[in-house]
């Protein structure tokens, strides 16, 4: 649940009111499969106890629509053909309250709900006795589990114009919706809409962000409205009054699409839907408090200007950080603490509580990871290519940072100092969240490590993110985000893919192999797959699978595998053809991720089965022969289709330290771009310089072409 919805386990009462926009289709009909789609939400709070009471607007245009057909059949072809006048419209409200209540009725009765009309006036809110008697009627109903349907009697209104006069008590059915509110005392009005919410802007404009929670003192006079609602009286501009109104006189408010399936439900389960308005809005955010488009355009600008500085300003940054992380030492320790003890309290296991461990050991060893990235070469405006293409005219291709990463990872915050390292080094702007039982680490890791930023640069270079809502919206921002990497489960990863245009780069399961041949030195196949499965179990690299060519069954090789790994208190489980060999329980599948000191056996006949078997379970992480022919080491080296495959070394050594890369933010799997440990270069792409003398292409008539390669000096850049 969104904390600033927390409110909505109190509610019992809950006004909910349908726009003509929701009610009604484009061509002015009534929007039936709509509408029921409401009515079955509504029914659902009804059944659950919750006081439902129903505002509806839509009786003028449903009896506009109405009254013209009937006109039009009932008109000759010459009487077509004059000017035509415009229908009185309070003749189609009184038309349209009727079919539209027939509607209502149809629909509620199909769900078992018994639901009773209320027209009222402005008028009517003048008399105290009227208003007495109004909240005793519904009180009543409600009682009977009726649902009380609201509109403005339009039909005998004393407005001048309905759609024009906006005087009195209430001037449309929003500022009804939200006088009922208050009225009946509701704790909670959703008013519902054509649009997913507010927004700074007009919803059609690309640059407008929606606005989830309203805070007065800040969104007042930044928002601009668009056009009014495309049939009703009212519009965004109308809505935002009749919320404030409810919301500074104790009802919250939320303003969300009616289109969109099940969003009564969501807004009543707390989920964070539309725009908040509620009195207490500024006590939960600051007015100076960014958002996340407002997170990504600042580490943008800080990118760029962090691109600018010279190789050694940006190194001394990094020294600096390094510098930082040791002389805070003990405040971080006492928020890691803290953060496991709240883990260990919450029951997690303790292969995640080992994950969030910061042992000075662990500060120390990250203090230095920093430094020798510091001390690595020069990565941005490398000339990677130069060509004379004519004479005079030379192009160069370079290195340059990608822009703005958003990085989501899991419950390691030492993977935070790394991957905000690599980001500086690389010259991108950075929006980082990390895992909830980390939440303490991070923001004591993310404070040290901007502190240690210069102010020419500025510490918005690298944003955290402290909810899980705010990710969502960064995945719309395509115009600003460059590319997301995602660690953790594959449903984080695909959910990820499938809501975002920005680049995705990434892996979900670690799900690596070793593969122990009949050759293989089985000392040496010992160590290796001892320390692939207890030297950290809860890594991505760790091993998963344990395939054991079949000679070794008949000649004791796996039996003393499986003494080692037992000796170790590792949990085995048996594939279909180790039952029976071997006493241990059978694996439920092979694609899965034990991330702890656990991992499954299984026999194959050859080199070629244990290839077919990575590629049909694995993950294409990292897979590992041990073998001493090498024929069938290179076999197995050139048709593994993973991002990494070794030969008679561990697992483990898929790292973006150990593969001298200075650090990683994470493994990739793709294929595009970056592949296995993704260190500064995976953050890096290529832009092209031409430098000229004045030529001009003109048909390619004035230009003698030479794309003649030239040689590079080396540590040329442009930075």
């Amino acid at each position: 649940m969104d904390p600033t919805r927390a409110f909505v386990k109190n509610v019992k009462r809950v006004v909910v009111k349908v726009g003509t926009a929701v009610v009604t289709r484009d061509d002015g009909r009534l929007a039936v499969g709509r509408l029921g789609a409401i009515f079955e939400q509504l029914e659902k709070l009804n059944s659950r106890g919750f006081d439902v009471i129903l505002v509806t607007s839509g009786a003028v245009g449903a009896g506009r629509q109405r009254l013209k057909y009937r006109k039009m059949i009932n008109s000759s072809f010459a009487d077509l053909q004059k000017p035509q006048v415009e229908l009185d419209g309070k003749a189609c409200a009184a038309v349209g309250q009727n079919g539209l209540m027939a509607l209502y009725d149809t629909l509620f009765s199909q769900l078992d709900v018994t639901s009773s009309q209320l027209l009222v006036t402005d008028n009517d809110f003048k008399n105290a006795d009227f208003r007495a008697q109004l909240s005793r009627t519904v009180d009543s109903l409600l009682d009977l589990r009726s649902i009380p349907i609201f509109n403005e009697n339009d039909a005998i209104s004393t407005r001048r114009a309905p759609y024009e006069d906006s005087s009195g008590i209430f001037w449309d059915n929003d500022s009804l919706a939200a006088l009922l509110a208050m009225e009946l005392k509701a704790d909670l009005l959703v008013l519902l809409s054509d649009v997913d919410g507010l927004y700074s802007g007009p919803p059609s404009d690309p640059r407008s962000k929606l606005i989830h929670t309203y805070v007065k003192q800040k969104h007042q006079k930044a928002i601009s409205f668009g056009d009014k609602s495309r049939m009703g009286r009212g519009g965004m501009d109308a809505k935002v009054k009749a919320a404030s109104n409810a919301a500074y006189s104790g009802t919250p408010v939320v303003i969300a699409s009616g289109y969109v399936p099940n969003n009564i439900i969501k807004v009543l389960n707390g989920e964070r839907v539309g725009t908040l308005f509620h009195k207490d809005a500024h006590m939960w955010i600051p007015v100076t408090e960014i958002g996340p488009h407002e997170m990504a355009v600042s580490a943008r600008e800080a990118s760029r200007r962090l691109q600018a500085l010279t190789s050694k300003e940006r190194k001394k940054i990094l020294l600096d950080v390094a510098s930082a992380l040791e002389a805070n030492e003990q405040f971080i320790m006492l928020e890691n603490d803290a953060d496991i003890e709240t883990a260990r309290d919450a029951g997690y296991d303790e292969a995640l509580v080992a994950r969030l461990a910061l042992k000075p050991s662990k500060i120390r060893a990250l203090a230095e990871s920093v430094r020798r990235l510091a001390e690595m070469e020069e990565p941005i405006g490398q000339v990677l290519k130069r060509t004379e293409l004519a004479e005079g005219l030379v192009l160069e291709k370079k290195s340059c940072p990608l822009g703005v990463l958003l990085i989501v990872f899991e419950s390691r915050p030492d993977a935070l100092v790394q991957i905000a390292s690599l980001a500086i080094r690389s010259g991108n702007g950075l929006l980082l969240k990390g895992g909830k039982e980390a939440k303490r680490s991070n923001a004591i890791l993310h404070k040290v490590i901007t502190s240690a930023i210069p102010e020419t640069v500025g510490p918005k270079l690298i944003g955290l993110l402290t909810s899980r809502e705010d990710i969502s919206d960064l995945l719309k921002l395509d115009d600003v985000m460059d590319l997301v990497i995602p660690r953790g489960s594959n449903k984080l990863v695909s959910q990820i893919k499938n809501s975002t245009k920005i680049p995705v780069l990434g892996h979900s399961d670690g799900i690596c192999h070793v593969y122990v041949d009949k050759d293989a030195n089985l000392e040496m196949a010992k160590k290796i797959v001892l320390d692939a499965k207890t030297d950290y179990p809860a890594a991505c690299n760790a091993m998963e699978t344990l395939l054991v060519h079949k000679d070794l069954l008949a000649s004791g090789g796996l039996q003393e595998l499986v003494k080692e790994l037992e000796q170790e208190s590792v949990t085995l489980f048996s594939g279909p053809r180790v039952n029976g060999a071997v006493n241990f329980s059978k694996a439920n599948t092979f694609h899965y991720e034990y991330n702890s000191k656990a991992c499954t056996i299984e026999i194959v006949n050859n080199v070629d089965e244990a290839i077919e078997h990575i590629h049909s379970y694995g993950s294409s992480h990292t897979e590992c022969i041990v073998t001493d022919n090498h024929d069938v080491a290179e076999h197995f080296l050139n048709r593994v289709d993973s991002a990494a495959v070794f030969h008679n070394a561990s697992t483990r050594f898929c790292d973006g330290a150990r593969f001298g890369l200075g650090a990683e933010v994470g493994i990739s799997t793709s294929k595009i771009h970056a592949r296995g440990p993704v260190g500064v270069e995976g953050l890096l792409t290529t832009r092209w310089v031409l430098r000229g003398k004045g030529q001009v292409v003109e048909g390619d008539k004035g230009v003698v072409y030479t794309h003649r390669d030239l040689l590079m000096s080396n540590g040329s850049n442009g930075y």
